[in-house]
């Protein structure tokens, strides 16, 4: 019981821990605000008519982010025609781009969007199922890669006021992480 402790104050008393707040467009998440209601589109994104209208029907229904897939530039170019359809037909949802080992998608996104998701383990890695065996030295230096090719994004976020979630899951971590770590939540952390 001891061990959990510092996650967990109690097993059977709920309490809500106090995060900062976080702009979202004109959407406020965190600290005391309520907990957020986001759903993710099933569309294609390119299909911009059907994309709109499931996102219509999600906020609708109470959706507050409507979360959107960007596997490409293409379709990250696509988010601002939807965005403007929204706004078109009076809704102000903020959109998130779901963004997967395409670093120019998510720069495109966080240009025009709300916020930007992205999984470090594999925003500037393709996965190829490969075990590398780094020396420190080697693994430093991927870091310093994988940092030149991330903060570019961290400085558009900064500069658009565009929110940034940084998710991550077992399915997500690269090929170094795997190598370094092992499928283990330290290589997640």
């Amino acid at each position: 019981m001891s061990d959990i402790l510092p996650y967990c104050k109690s097993l059977t008393e709920y309490k809500r821990f106090l995060t900062r707040e976080v702009k979202i467009g004109d959407l406020l998440m965190g600290a005391r605000h309520p907990i957020r209601i986001q759903s993710m589109t099933t569309t294609d994104t390119m299909d911009t008519k059907a994309t709109v209208e499931q996102s219509i029907r999600m906020i609708d229904a109470g959706c507050e982010l409507v979360r959107i897939t960007a596997p490409s530039l293409n379709e990250a170019k696509n988010l601002e025609v939807i965005k403007k359809e929204l706004k078109a037909r009076g809704y102000n949802t903020p959109i998130c781009a779901d963004i997967h080992f395409t670093p120019n998608a998510a720069e495109w996104a966080a240009r025009v969007i709300e916020k930007v998701r992205v999984n470090p383990g594999n925003y500037a890695d393709k996965k190829k199922f490969e075990t590398i065996d780094y020396t420190d030295s080697g693994y430093e230096a991927e870091l310093e890669r994988i940092r030149t090719r991330f903060t570019p994004l961290v400085k558009i976020c900064k500069e658009y006021g565009t929110a940034m979630r940084i998710g991550t899951n077992h399915g997500s971590l690269s090929d170094r992480i795997l190598s370094r770590y092992g499928d283990t939540p330290l290589g997640m952390v």
